[in-house]
Formats: C-alpha cells, sequence, structure tokens
C-alpha cells in the first residue's frame, strides 16, 4: 500500500470490526456505536475475521473470546504475528472476567476488555478512548515520516555537488546547470538577500570607492 492509499484509508471514519458469532450481540454493539461517527465491518469467526482485515485494516477489532473455530485469544495472538506494524487495537468481549483471562488476552496483544452483559457507557468509553489513542498513534506515524523526509531533503546537499570552477554554477541530478542559489533553495528552506561582500564591492566600484576617499 503506497503513501496515498495510506492517507485515503486514515482521512475515513475510525473502522471497527465486531466478530461475534451470536447475531443480538453484534445488533447490541452496533445500538451502542452507530452514531458516534465509527465505520463498521462484521465477522462471524476468525476465518472471515482475517478476510476482513485483509479487505481493510480496521482501527479497532472488538473480538469475542467464545468462537465457534478457535478462541479469541488465538485469533488476536496470529493477528499480531501477521500484522506488526498494523497497531491494531484489540478489545476482549467476554462473559468471563477471571484474572487469568485477562492476562491471557493481554499476553495474546489485547488492549482492554469488555465484559457481557454490556454497559452502554462502559462500551462507547472504552471504544472511544482506543480509538483516540489509535489516532494519536497514527498522527505521530505521520510526523516521524514527515520528519524523515525532511531529513532526507537535508542529506541531499551533503555528499559530491558537481559545480563549475569559472561560474560556480551546480549540476542538478537531471544534468542541469542552476545558480547556487536556485538549487539550493529547491533543496532545502533556505531563503537568500543578496548584497555585496567587501572584496566584490572594491572590484565593481574601486573608482567610486577610491573616489570618496580622497
Amino acid at each position: 500500500m503506497n503513501s496515498l492509499e495510506k492517507s485515503q484509508i486514515r482521512n475515513k471514519a475510525p473502522l471497527i470490526l465486531i466478530v461475534d458469532d451470536v447475531v443480538e450481540n453484534v445488533e447490541i454493539l452496533y445500538a451502542i456505536l452507530k452514531d458516534h461517527g465509527f465505520r463498521f465491518a462484521l465477522a462471524q469467526n476468525s476465518e472471515e475475521t482475517y478476510r476482513a482485515i485483509e479487505r481493510e485494516v480496521p482501527d479497532l477489532i472488538l473480538l469475542d473470546v467464545m468462537m465457534p473455530d478457535e478462541d479469541g485469544f488465538q485469533t488476536a495472538a496470529k493477528i499480531r504475528d501477521q500484522y506488526p506494524h498494523s497497531n491494531i487495537s484489540i478489545i476482549f468481549i467476554t462473559a468471563r472476567a477471571r484474572t487469568e483471562d485477562k492476562l491471557r488476552g493481554f499476553q495474546a496483544g489485547g488492549v482492554d476488555y469488555i465484559t457481557k452483559p454490556f454497559e452502554e457507557e462502559e462500551v462507547l468509553a472504552r471504544v472511544k478512548t482506543h480509538i483516540e489513542l489509535q489516532q494519536m498513534r497514527r498522527k505521530q506515524e505521520d510526523l516521524i515520516a514527515q520528519l524523515r523526509g525532511a531529513l532526507d531533503e537535508v542529506k541531499q546537499l551533503r555528499g559530491i555537488i558537481p559545480i563549475c570552477a569559472r561560474c560556480k554554477k551546480i549540476r542538478d541530478d537531471r544534468g542541469f546547470w542552476r545558480q547556487v542559489e536556485q538549487y539550493i533553495s529547491e533543496h532545502s528552506e533556505a531563503e537568500f538577500s543578496h548584497d555585496l561582500c567587501p572584496h566584490c564591492m572594491e572590484e565593481m566600484y574601486s573608482d567610486l570607492i577610491n573616489g570618496s576617499e580622497k
């Protein structure tokens, strides 16, 4: 996926993938979240989950622990292995709130738990919190990419630059000869103000200077 495609996806509303084979659970979660600016994808088992992620990587997955083919912990671990740099937030949905289950979920790559039966305020608060954290991480990634791009531009001015020994023009990457200030302006954010150094002033206006000294 190129940078344009990534930018287009990031400009869309956050995508939440709901993974649960119980229709009633899906309907409840959708009813709680539908009016808060999210997009939704649905899956009933792990295979459908993987296919949904292939179509578009979600910002957050609401993942039921008990599924017909494999449990949510196994699915989460596979997602982390297959998409190590995606930073998908995974919230487990479970009726069990035992400490050992929660520890297993965090070890599998989950970031939070929502317990059944659902409490509307709790679901909304947890989802919004992790969506906001995800968006902050994305902005940080974009900023890092911009900084790397700026460093790459700075590095273009390093190394050997072909320059004419007489007129001091610089040959660019396409073979064109350009004035020094034009070349630097195109490869950096530097701006120029023109003046004359004392040596050039002496050469160009020696008569005027010497005349004024008499």
